[in-house]
């Protein structure tokens, strides 16, 4: 089996990386660290210093919390 043939779609993912994040949404980098340092911001998820998007929580944040 290669790795291609391994490899999860994003819109599959129940967590996503900033960079996976900002692909799925359209949002920048920066601008998704930024949200996630909101006390209001359920869709970060910190693994020791790694921060990691929980994708549906964040799809619900983007679609009633925020106003870019």
């Amino acid at each position: 089996m290669n790795k291609e043939s391994r490899t999860v779609p994003i819109f599959e993912k129940a967590n996503l990386t900033i960079e996976e994040a900002a692909a799925y949404s359209g949002i920048g980098q920066h601008k998704i660290r930024e949200l996630a340092k909101r006390d209001d911001a359920d869709f970060a998820l910190y693994c020791g210093r790694k921060l990691l998007i929980k994708r549906k929580r964040f799809d619900d944040y983007i679609d009633h919390e925020l106003i870019i």
